[in-house]
């Protein structure tokens, strides 16, 4: 089936997908919804993981998968305009590994810093959040997409821009990064810094 091939709708459709996030347990069920309101009369699903081309596993209103697999994570969407996150876990799924890069000291000459997370972990999803000062980060975040390593796990690398002056007066930055049940936190301040 070409996956690319459009459907026809009556009038506007507004589509809603839920849920954003779903992480379920190797051998149960996920089960998304597609709300397309009326005039629809077919719903395509593509599925997509990190580095692949989008196919379609199927077209209904409700995707549903058994006895999922951990080789079923990945992002679905319900005709590319919302999607669904799809997280399967193991029984012991590892939590992510965390390391945090500190700025350089060419990239604080320029009045200017960023500290970069990496989180190695074995599903190609997962949520990264940072917290200054034990306060939630909402701006000068950027988090990439997973990138599969040959190893066969997954690399997410994070930047979170700072204050030049936050980072001398010794703030403490934490780089939270959550996998269903699983959280893994990395913390990092000046002074614990080797200097250049």
């Amino acid at each position: 089936m070409d996956w690319r091939r459009e459907l026809c709708v009556s009038g506007v459709t507004v589509l809603t997908q839920k849920p954003p996030v779903l992480s379920v347990r190797k051998g149960e069920t996920a089960t998304m919804d597609c709300n397309l309101g009326t005039g629809t009369n077919y719903v395509y699903w593509y599925k997509q993981i990190p580095g692949g081309v989008p196919h379609s596993p199927g077209y209904d209103y409700r995707l549903i998968i058994n006895n999922v697999e951990e080789g079923d994570s990945a992002v679905y969407y319900c005709h590319t305009w919302d999607s669904t996150k799809l997280i399967v876990t193991g029984s012991s799924l590892p939590p992510p590994v965390l390391t945090v890069f500190p700025p350089s000291s060419a990239e604080l000459q320029s009045n200017t810093a960023s500290l970069v997370c990496l989180s190695s972990q074995s599903v190609p999803f997962a949520d990264v959040s940072w917290l200054a000062g034990g306060s939630p980060v909402s701006s000068g975040i950027s988090t990439s997409t997973a990138v599969q390593r040959p190893d066969q796990t997954y690399q997410i690398s994070s930047s979170l821009t700072i204050q030049p002056s936050d980072w001398n007066m010794d703030k403490v930055y934490t780089c939270k990064v959550s996998l269903g049940s699983q959280t893994s936190e990395k913390t990092i301040k000046k002074s614990e810094c080797p200097t250049e």
